[in-house]
């Protein structure tokens, strides 16, 4: 028996994936943006910014 274990991948399956890559790498642009964002309003209100600090 020479069975397949994995079923074959669809245009669907590969449009999947690569749509859940690029939200996963915006995700990221935007978190990084945000971060930016921050460090520049706070040094124009000169607030100091933590390192270790997580914001939403």
């Amino acid at each position: 028996m020479t069975g397949h274990t994995q079923l074959a991948i669809t245009p669907r399956d590969r449009f999947l994936e690569a749509a859940q890559k690029e939200l996963a790498a915006f995700e990221r642009r935007e978190r990084e943006f945000l971060k930016k964002e921050r460090e520049e309003r706070a040094r124009e209100l000169q607030i100091p910014v933590h390192k270790g600090e997580l914001h939403s």
